[in-house]
């Protein structure tokens, strides 16, 4: 390697440090969001550092067709430990502020995507079952008046006939007119009264 090349990537690495120090604590930061899974902490940690190897490696590939010395590594590592002692703490008070902002973002789209389409679309639904409901309610109803006007002299003449019929038929009859006279309470309970 030349003299340039070995300054270039001797700069390089110091920065690669540095931003192994920024990746580095930003995966700290979110990685209280799956700590509680364990399995999926373990594979984030190694997907994690394996990425951030061939980062590393393809920069330095860039640099110097992939030489690696000590020199490099030790640039590397005083990179990582000029962001600890310089730029950590600066660095964890612009993230906090960067996640408040987009947690801001992300709230405010929210609550624009359900203020124009999530509360008009749930209205125009509602409005539509309350529509039909009340169609098929009133339907149901112009239907049993109906039956009721239509019947209603099928009804007197059966009265007259049933006085007149035996005692066991009378009996059969009265069985048949409490089943009719309960399946009536449960349309009238369930149908007829949630309007």
């Amino acid at each position: 390697m030349t003299l340039s090349t070995q300054f270039l990537t001797l700069m390089t690495m110091i920065l690669s440090g540095f931003y192994l120090g920024i990746a580095q604590e930003t995966f700290r930061r979110f990685m209280i969001y799956w700590k509680e899974r364990l399995f999926l902490t373990y594979f984030l940690e190694i997907l994690f550092w394996m990425i951030q190897a061939g980062i590393l490696f393809y920069i330095l590939y860039r640099v110097n067709q992939g030489e690696l010395r000590i020199y490099i590594v030790l640039a590397c590592l005083f990179g990582f430990s000029i962001y600890q002692a310089l730029a950590k703490q600066v660095y964890k008070k612009i993230l906090e502020y960067l996640i408040r902002v987009f947690k801001a973002i992300y709230r405010g789209i929210e609550r624009l995507i359900n203020f124009l389409l999530i509360s008009p679309l749930r209205w125009i639904f509602l409005t539509f079952y309350r529509m039909i409901r009340a169609i098929v309610i009133g339907i149901f109803k112009i239907t049993a008046w109906l039956f009721l006007f239509l019947f209603t002299p099928f009804r007197w003449i059966g009265r007259s006939l049933f006085r007149i019929c035996p005692q066991s038929i009378q009996k059969f009859f009265l069985h048949i007119a409490g089943f009719y006279s309960k399946m009536k309470n449960i349309v009238y309970k369930y149908v007829l009264k949630k309007e």
